[in-house]
């Protein structure tokens, strides 16, 4: 049945679609798309990281750029992306083309998806590039970079088969491993990559912005919520309003023209449950005042800075009263920030829980992180007797006679 219908539509069935093959020229098309890699299983310090990758490259010599995305395929992930794909290739080529970012489009109103398509079209304004969209669901119109990510996803899968392990101490190590790969890929393609770069645009004096700005109100919680995530900042900040630059990884503060410091960027589920991102230095100075506000506290999880204190403070509850466990895990975390001692506390809480019956004492650990007093300046402050001021003031005196 099967092999009659398939010959009944090869003699009177409809026409079908033709993929019409192009000539690319050299220094005309850049193509942007992106691509998930969650299929890798590649885990930073233990933890599974769910991300993308942008993915640039030029139809004609193939030269290849890729950005480990950890958001969706948003219009900052792009604007950075594209970006620094340019300033690594040297040039800009005549016309960019893009999926009609579909995702970052799909839950946006009108003026929302207006607004974007404004900042998409002055991204390509900043470096002379004619903005192009294949149609929505037509993916062979990509076909020049969508064949590509295949090869590209390819590759990193057998270089972790390579490297035994997918686990990475961090992000920036990631990345690194990323860059090296298309780094080999270009590589190949050397020759044809420095005739193209030959005849690309030359780039604007400076990039453009690739973040959003917006306006936050610091709360009497000691920080601010922003895309279904609350930052602590430090309290002196509560009652003011910072600008916030919103990168893909990262957000940057500033009260008013002044900046203030970066914080990693933090992102709700895809179930919509709200995020923390927190920095147990920010509010450790109001926990001493208010302890047992550690023990309900709704990001107590995400305070502590790391694993070993999570694991001590369910120890303290388990064999302490409530009040007593609150106030010595408040003490560990004061004491961790003021002795600057975080990583080797954490190490000695260890060494602790791996004993049954280990258990923190204040007094001595205070002891052993306390300061070196032979490594302490001696400070001599030399009084100044009060006549001295008298002798100021009798010139004063005098003017006034």
């Amino acid at each position: 049945m099967e092999r009659r219908i398939r010959s009944w539509r090869a003699l009177q069935g409809p026409d079908r679609d033709v993929i019409f093959r192009q000539v690319h020229e050299p220094g005309r098309m850049g193509l942007s798309d992106f691509t998930d890699m969650a299929d890798l299983g590649v885990r930073i310090a233990g933890v599974e990281l769910d991300h993308r990758l942008y993915h640039f490259r030029l139809a004609c010599s193939g030269f290849e750029h890729a950005h480990v995305i950890l958001g969706g395929e948003s219009y900052v992930a792009l604007a950075e992306g594209l970006q620094n794909a340019l300033w690594a290739l040297g040039g800009a080529p005549r016309e960019h083309r893009s999926d009609s970012l579909s995702a970052a489009f799909r839950n946006l109103d009108a003026s929302a998806r207006d607004d974007l398509t404004h900042r998409y079209d002055a991204l390509c304004r900043h470096y002379r590039m004619e903005p192009s969209r294949n149609n929505r669901g037509v993916a062979h119109e990509n076909g020049a970079i969508e064949s590509a990510h295949g090869h590209l996803k390819a590759a990193v899968r057998d270089a972790l088969l390579m490297r035994g392990s997918a686990d990475f101490g961090e992000l920036a190590e990631y990345r690194r491993f990323i860059d090296e790969i298309v780094a080999r890929k270009n590589a190949r393609s050397a020759k044809r990559i420095d005739a193209e770069r030959a005849v690309l645009q030359s780039l604007p004096g400076m990039r453009t912005s690739d973040y959003e700005e917006v306006l936050v109100m610091v709360t009497s919680s000691g920080g601010f919520t922003l895309r279904k995530v609350f930052y602590t900042v430090p309290s002196r900040l509560i009652g003011h309003r910072l600008r916030v630059r919103l990168y893909d990884d990262r957000l940057e503060l500033f009260l008013g023209g002044t900046p203030l410091f970066t914080l990693p960027r933090g992102r709700a589920d895809r179930k919509g449950k709200h995020d923390h991102v927190v920095d147990y230095r920010h509010v450790i100075h109001a926990l001493r005042r208010k302890p047992m506000a550690l023990l309900n506290l709704v990001y107590r999880d995400q305070l502590f800075p790391r694993e070993a204190y999570r694991r001590m403070f369910d120890r303290l509850i388990e064999r302490l009263a409530d009040r007593m466990a609150c106030r010595t895990m408040v003490e560990l975390l004061s004491l961790a920030h003021e002795r600057a001692c975080e990583a080797e506390l954490a190490g000695v809480l260890e060494s602790l829980l791996a004993t049954p019956q280990g258990m923190p004492d204040m007094a001595a650990l205070r002891a052993r992180f306390a300061p070196d007093p032979a490594a302490l300046p001696e400070v001599i402050v030399e009084l100044v007797p009060l006549s001295a001021y008298e002798a100021l003031l009798a010139p004063r005196a005098e003017e006034m006679a």
